[in-house]
């Protein structure tokens, strides 16, 4: 199951759902969209030649938003990746801010953030996971802030609930919301990763990831119509990752079908053997859920502080930032914007 040799699996390849175009045909337009898409993105998360800044100004904060979760880990894991990002964009201030259940709250990060680039002075020492990385945001006060959302897809959170939470919470903050994190082919090189290593080594009994013939997509879900369309394109972006095997999307909740649904779907189309890829940014209710109904044994995890999400991360920020940039200004700082796109909750 690599992306330039397919395998048919133990019992042969599962057929997908008949196209016009010939499966091969499609595969081959999907990846070659997907290695251009890749190749446009600097190794250090954005494009390959980032537009110069003037000496002596600080780029605009990163506040990374997070959707919260219960779950000890989900904090943990998001950490890890801010850590990522930072260690990608040296000097570039990067701040988390939870929509719910953890700490640092959103509107908590937002108004610091407002306060700290109005004075000049950076957080205090000890502010918590919500500061930003300890060289002050002096000088960036015209700059503003990028709202980057952890989240997979569009939906209530991101068209909605952020902006009304900028809005109320640092008005005089000037911010720009980023698009959710998918789709993106990044994001199947992370799925891809964390398949290949819950399936363990190729050369093993079971064969590995090529011993598996069809996949189940897991998301968390949203009632918006965009969001199963995004974690469609995932879908389809996975299954070329992963040389063309069907990859059906599932949902914890607000949308159809379940996992379970997904596997029936997947067993009458002929597969043998199905993998569940988690397409959660940590762990989580719904991840956990969703990994527990992966009917072979193989659930991948939480796709976490993968690099290809840390560079992710970087482009949404960049690739804000040019958005919002005037067209005869490309190399000014950031000016106010409007929200952007909207993403599904995660648990």
């Amino acid at each position: 199951m690599t992306a330039s040799t397919p395998h048919p699996g133990p019992h042969g390849r599962c057929p997908g759902p008949l196209d016009l175009d010939s499966t091969a045909q499609l595969m081959h337009r999907i990846g070659s969209r997907l290695g251009t898409a890749l190749h446009s993105i600097g190794a250090r998360g954005g494009h390959p030649y980032p537009a110069p800044r003037r000496s002596g100004t600080r780029p605009p904060v990163l506040v990374a938003v997070a959707h919260g979760s219960r779950d000890p880990g989900a904090l943990r894991t998001v950490t890890a990746l801010l850590d990522r990002v930072r260690a990608l964009r040296p000097g570039l201030s990067v701040r988390l801010g939870h929509i719910e259940l953890n700490e640092p709250l959103l509107p908590e990060t937002l108004a610091e953030t407002e306060a700290t680039l109005r004075t000049g002075r950076p957080a205090a020492p000890g502010a918590g996971p919500g500061a930003g990385t300890g060289t002050g945001d002096s000088g960036a006060a015209a700059h503003g802030a990028v709202l980057v959302p952890l989240l997979l897809s569009r939906g209530y959170h991101v068209k909605h609930d952020i902006p009304q939470i900028l809005a109320d919470s640092a008005p005089a903050l000037r911010a720009v919301v980023a698009a959710p994190l998918g789709p993106h082919p990044l994001l199947a090189e992370a799925l891809h990763a964390r398949l290949t290593e819950a399936a363990g080594d190729p050369r093993g009994p079971e064969g590995g990831l090529d011993g598996y013939d069809g996949v189940v997509l897991a998301a968390a879900g949203s009632r918006d119509p965009d969001g199963a369309r995004d974690t469609g394109r995932t879908a389809r972006l996975l299954g070329a990752r992963l040389g063309g095997i069907p990859v059906v999307p599932a949902y914890a909740s607000a949308a159809a079908p379940t996992v379970p649904e997904a596997v029936r779907e997947l067993r009458t189309r002929g597969c043998r053997r199905v993998a569940v890829a988690s397409y959660f940014t940590a762990p989580g209710r719904f991840a956990a859920l969703c990994a527990q109904a992966a009917p072979d044994g193989l659930a991948a995890a939480p796709l976490g502080a993968h690099t290809a999400m840390a560079r992710l991360v970087l482009h949404r920020y960049d690739e804000a930032l040019a958005a919002a940039a005037p067209p005869a200004a490309r190399t000014s700082p950031v000016r106010a914007a409007g929200p952007g796109p909207g993403s599904a909750s995660a648990a």
